[in-house]
């Protein structure tokens, strides 16, 4: 139950039989796996039981008489609902914010003055609303997101969310030390635990009190290394080493910006005298990459970006099972360079994606996919690599959930799952019916799928989601007929 006063209850999820082209990447796949794992029913249907699973899914010919009277809603697609693992909502308004310079000089001008607007707790409840309401119109059903520096901004989002009946994982801006600009979000490095402390308890599992069913959940959320001492990441470490059994997240940035001898990277391991970035959240944030304390690293751990990252930094994301979050929009904005994803795949490394509002413009995940297959088209020589649309999809659906350790709930439409999907409607975006359209005339029938997949990914765009569907819950709604 919420502590600041309980929601009106969510309506029960209906049964309901969804029909259209169904495409999900099934079962545990990874990226290796995503081309074989790729399911398409091009007159498919999907059933979602009264609890809110999934009770059935085949080709519409197929379905079972038991569910030959459940009401049918038909859509000219079904996929799995986009799953962004690096977004600010604090920048929910900062969108195109020109800095005149890349990420510390953005972060100063920019970022930095719109966050203490949150302070004001009108400003955080008209943003928690607007974040909300974007979310829902892309089909973003689960988010990780890097929250406030002000508690009761924090309270505005995860009452918003509660509301709404979206997943949540977020957790305030720890800062202790910054600019003069950052002043008004930093706090004292024992107010900060506190405040961390105190977040947990308020909001983590706060709808459900059960990790199994929660769909609000918590982090520990340092802003990055720069915005922290060795001491605020000793303390938490420590409050984090205490929570870790109970589902509670990490996230912070890693290696975004290296501009050789002024950038993020060298700022870093000149303040901290470490030899790589990620030794500062591994407990080894002491001069020489000495242990100073617990390790904040493991398979609830996300960092975001990770575009500069050493071989050994890649080597020991990939042994804690830590992941990244991929953000190539926000990366172009802020001319960081381009994470190296074959490098960083090979290494073993779960790559998942994030919007990064606001330095990201876009909010829809498969925009960001479309600017993830053209960075990744681009990189030079043997790095370059086009993106299967199996892997595309893979990367913006079941790999978010997977990097969220909540893969068994939801990121495909496997049965059993709980309901998370969207709904797309090619009429409802002018253009998009007739590319599709040309698409299906086109090659021939092995290669029917891939195609069709990848011009949807590539050339979808908000008005086509006409329905949006969190463990069976429609948050959108639409004519059943």
């Amino acid at each position: 139950m919420s502590p600041v006063g309980a929601p009106e209850p969510l309506p029960a999820p209906a049964r309901l039989v969804l029909r259209g082209h169904v495409f999900h990447v099934a079962g545990d796949a990874t990226l290796a796996t995503a081309r074989e794992r790729l399911v398409s029913l091009p007159d498919g249907a999907l059933v979602i039981a009264d609890d809110g699973t999934i009770a059935w899914l085949g080709a519409h010919s197929a379905l079972p008489r038991e569910h030959a009277d459940v009401p049918v809603r038909r859509a000219d697609f079904v996929l799995p609902g986009f799953v962004d693992t690096h977004l600010h909502y604090p920048q929910t308004f900062s969108l195109g914010a020109h800095g005149g310079g890349q990420l510390l000089d953005w972060l100063q001008r920019c970022i930095f003055p719109a966050e203490a607007r949150l302070a004001d707790p009108a400003v955080s409840t008209a943003m928690a609303e607007a974040f909300v309401e974007r979310r829902v119109a892309v089909g973003t059903t689960a988010a990780l997101v890097f929250g406030s520096a002000f508690p009761t901004a924090q309270d505005a989002l995860f009452a918003a969310h509660q509301r709404a009946g979206l997943r949540l994982v977020s957790g305030r801006g720890v800062q202790t030390v910054g600019s003069p600009a950052a002043a008004p979000l930093l706090t004292g490095e024992e107010e900060a635990l506190d405040l961390v402390a105190q977040e947990i308890e308020r909001w983590h599992l706060a709808d459900t009190g059960d990790l199994a069913t929660a769909r609000l959940q918590v982090a520990v959320v340092p802003r990055f290394s720069l915005s922290v001492t060795p001491t605020t990441l000793a303390g938490l470490g420590e409050l984090y080493a205490g929570v870790r059994d109970r589902g509670v997240y990490f996230h912070s940035h890693l290696s975004e910006h290296d501009t050789p001898g002024t950038g993020e990277v060298a700022a870093v391991r000149a303040a901290y005298g470490v030899r790589d970035y990620l030794d500062t959240y591994d407990g080894r944030f002491r001069p020489g990459s000495a242990v100073g304390g617990e390790s904040l690293l493991g398979r609830r751990s996300i960092l975001a970006h990770a575009v500069h990252c050493t071989d050994a930094e890649l080597a020991r994301l990939a042994e804690t099972g830590s992941s990244i979050a991929h953000c190539p929009t926000s990366q172009q904005f802020l001319g960081s360079g381009t994470l190296p994803w074959r490098r960083t795949t090979a290494a073993g490394v779960r790559v998942a994606l994030g919007t990064d509002i606001g330095a990201g413009d876009e909010w829809l995940v498969s925009r960001v996919l479309n600017d993830a297959y053209k960075v990744h088209l681009s990189e030079p020589g043997a790095a370059g690599v086009a993106l299967h649309p199996a892997e595309l999809l893979y990367t913006g659906t079941l790999a978010g959930a997977q990097a969220l350790d909540q893969d068994d709930r939801f990121g495909n439409l496997d049965v059993g799952k709980e309901a998370d999907l969207v709904l797309v409607d090619t009429s409802a975006q002018p253009g998009l019916g007739a590319i599709l359209g040309a698409v299906a005339q086109q090659g021939g029938p092995g290669d029917q799928d891939d195609a069709t997949l990848f011009a949807l990914l590539m050339g979808l765009r908000e008005p086509a989601i006409t329905g949006v569907f969190v463990a069976g819950h429609a948050i959108t709604s639409g004519p059943v007929r």
